[in-house]
């Protein structure tokens, strides 16, 4: 399985390359992809979901495009911390994609990311309409920039 810890996910990283965010939902997939210093999330699009085969199809012809070596995927873990269906879902789309494709992935907490990003894209006077269709790939960009700040803070000695 190539599920790694986000430390061992950045090392791994091939020169050149760059890491995504993936916020998956029952309905989109939401995606971000970082800068190649690794400190800027910036979010992409949102794939809509279809079934497993064509989702993970049109997600790795993107993850290709974008030149990714590695996906942090949000962790939709309960506000008190626990497990429920939604993770289970999570890690078993990230067990599919395992099958088909060499890259690495880690898991983020993602709790509170899509109601960080609706809050981000109101204080950009988004309208209803394009925050609809924006909130996804925003969420994913939300989930990356944390774990991009996380390995800023340990890359200098930092305890965040």
């Amino acid at each position: 399985m190539n599920v790694v810890s986000l430390e061992d996910l950045a090392a791994r990283l091939t020169p050149g390359t760059v890491l995504a965010g993936l916020d998956l939902g029952t309905k989109t997939i939401g995606v971000a992809v970082s800068d190649l210093g690794l400190s800027l999330a910036t979010p992409r699009t949102v794939i809509r979901r279809v079934k497993f085969a064509k989702d993970a199809e049109a997600l790795l012809a993107l993850l290709r495009r974008e030149n990714v070596g590695g996906c942090v995927v949000g962790l939709p873990v309960n506000m008190d911390g626990s497990a429920g269906p939604r993770v289970q879902a999570t890690r078993a789309f990230v067990r599919n994609m395992a099958e088909r494709t060499d890259l690495d992935f880690a898991f983020w907490d993602e709790r509170l990311s899509t109601v960080a990003a609706e809050r981000a894209l109101l204080e950009m006077d988004v309208s209803r309409k394009k925050r609809a269709d924006r909130v996804d790939a925003a969420a994913a960009a939300f989930i990356l920039q944390g774990a991009l700040d996380r390995l800023s803070s340990l890359s200098t000695g930092g305890s965040a």
